[in-house]
């Protein structure tokens, strides 16, 4: 048990941090990230923290830079999850401890937000919840930001690994070949998805998947994910699955869809860190879509 704000769910809303902001051991952690073109011309991603110091942040709230801190700089593939070692020290640094109740938002619909719970979450700490609508809902209702950088008081914290939650590419290839049971969902744009779209070098789908777009997961006017009963018909074609593995470009938009999945009290669910950069990266790895069937 934490010693802070008790959590219900793995979503909180704007209400609710609104009435607990400022508690004794809560940390709101921001953990946005900016999706960018880079000078080579290629799409890539930039920090979010310079929105943070200048476009304001909900009060309180330390910057969680899920670029170099909160994932493996030297991992193979971008957003590699940490080690142990690494995501406790990352958190150790952001002010929590295993008393620590943690609230997480972004700045876009949640995915940013959903990795970081996910990666709590995988390491054996549940106490964290993604704010519903983000800085977005935040905004839109009248609620007060500030600017500025605030300075965490570090911590101590331990972890204890849920391996489980993550599938790795030898498993995803049994699932494809039949081997394993297990439904495969992708969180990428539908054009994405098919192929139409995309900045890999091969684009499309993991044979046999469902597409469950993030970005769906939300109601436009609101930024707040959709209701209960919308979310069940989305996930409508795999929700009876023992196993549901979430994947996407790199492991990001997924954890909106495995954040969905667990709303909807499913209980197995693992995501594909690597995802479609580690699994297009192989060119004999099957892939689904307009541009194979061309």
């Amino acid at each position: 048990m934490t010693s802070g704000p008790y959590l219900t769910s793995p979503v909180v809303s704007t209400q609710w941090l609104f009435d607990h902001l400022g508690a004794e051991k809560l940390v709101v952690l921001d953990a946005t990230v900016v999706p960018s073109v880079l000078p080579s011309g290629k799409h890539g991603y930039l920090s979010g923290h310079d929105a943070y110091l200048i476009n304001g942040h909900v009060p309180g709230s330390i910057f969680a830079d899920l670029i170099e801190v909160f994932s493996d700089v030297s991992g193979a593939y971008p957003f590699t999850r940490p080690s142990a070692e690494a995501f406790a020290a990352a958190a150790g640094a952001a002010g929590i401890d295993n008393d620590t109740t943690v609230v997480v938002y972004d700045s876009a619909v949640g995915q940013w937000a959903s990795r970081i719970w996910w990666l709590f979450r995988s390491f054996g700490y549940d106490a964290v919840a993604v704010l519903d609508g983000g800085l977005q809902k935040w905004e839109s209702e009248g609620r007060e930001t500030e600017v500025g950088h605030v300075e965490p008081s570090p911590s101590t914290f331990t972890t204890a690994e849920r391996p489980e939650l993550w599938a790795d590419k030898s498993h995803v290839e049994r699932v494809v070949a039949g081997e394993v049971e297990a439904a495969l969902v992708c969180g990428l744009p539908p054009k994405e998805f098919t192929g139409e779209a995309g900045h890999r070098a091969r684009l499309g789908h993991i044979p046999g998947s469902v597409s469950v777009p993030a970005g769906r997961l939300v109601d436009r006017e609101t930024n707040a994910l959709l209701r209960e009963d919308a979310l069940h018909q989305a996930f409508a074609p795999v929700i009876a699955e023992t196993q549901i593995i979430v994947y996407c470009g790199a492991g990001i938009a997924a954890a909106s869809d495995a954040l969905a999945l667990t709303l909807l009290g499913h209980r197995n669910v693992a995501l594909y860190d690597g995802s479609l950069s580690e699994w297009a990266a192989d060119a004999a790895a099957p892939l689904e879509g307009v541009e194979q069937l061309a």
